[in-house]
């Protein structure tokens, strides 16, 4: 897919994350828009996945560590064709299969249930370990969050990653630098996130998180490298996209109401035309 394409592809992504935060009037917009353009290109350009027979043996696997921005990932799985785009305006309503946080035994497309901080790279450690103990080639992508990082599980699934030398797992983390409660730097720094990767034997990328371009060379990369896992550090903007939820941390978790959603619609509408 060009890269004009999956800008375009990333703003229906964005219109898909506030729609569905706005119709369940909760959920977590900040992050979801922060990793928009992450989770357009991994389900449109570099997994190996199918819609129509979500749960093949051989399909690449993604973990959302940072289970609280599940808009982002449903609405790239509606947009990719898991399920309807119509359905992301049931989120977090009784009765809906989309609920709150990754749920993998209701929604198709979902390799693991997640919201606890701290524990999917734990689960992704192992999926990359059992394709490596199968002798298949899929690959294991798992999302964290750069406030995450503060989880002591998080470096104890590193540790076991670069001992283990799991060249097929590609850890990303969404470095806004924000946090529910304020900077990451400021509640409880993991900074440098780079070297502390590296201390746990991860090949280690950094990059402009919200550039299609830098994006894609860093998939090549962790792709082409052997003998250990990568981590790529993506510094992002939390609520790209939406002129007043950009790198404001009250954004973080909360639902715009009827005047904000027609704002940040438009807001991504110029975005839209622009590209």
């Amino acid at each position: 897919m060009e890269k004009k394409e999956l800008q375009k592809k990333a703003v229906e992504v964005r219109k898909g994350i506030v729609t569905a935060v706005h119709a369940a009037k909760a959920g977590h917009p900040g992050g979801s828009l922060s990793a928009a353009d992450i989770f357009t290109y991994l389900y449109f350009q570099e997994m190996k996945i199918d819609p129509a027979d979500p749960k093949n043996p051989d399909r690449d696997r993604f973990v959302l560590s940072k289970g609280h921005t599940a808009p982002g990932l449903y609405s790239a799985l509606a947009n990719r064709g898991f399920f309807p785009v119509k359905d992301l305006e049931t989120l977090r309503h009784l009765g809906s299969y989309l609920q709150g946080h990754p749920d993998m035994k209701h929604i198709p497309g979902v390799d693991m249930s997640s919201g606890s901080l701290g524990q999917g790279l734990s689960a992704a450690c192992g999926m990359a370990l059992a394709a490596k103990l199968d002798g298949k080639d899929y690959r294991t992508y798992c999302l964290c969050g750069d406030g995450e990082l503060e989880e002591g599980q998080i470096w104890e699934a590193a540790m076991f990653a670069g001992a283990k030398n799991l060249d097929n797992l590609c850890v990303i983390v969404d470095n806004n630098n924000l946090q529910i409660d304020g900077p990451i730097s400021e509640v409880c720094s993991p900074y440098p996130i780079d070297a502390k990767f590296e201390a746990f034997n991860f090949h280690v990328i950094c990059i402009d998180g919200n550039d299609f371009d830098q994006i894609e060379k860093a998939f090549a990369e962790a792709r082409a490298t052997k003998g250990k896992p990568t981590c790529i550090v993506a510094k992002t903007l939390k609520g790209k996209g939406v002129s007043f939820m950009e790198n404001q941390v009250g954004w973080h978790g909360k639902a715009p109401n009827d005047d904000e959603y027609k704002i940040a619609m438009e807001d991504l509408e110029k975005l839209e035309a622009s590209i």
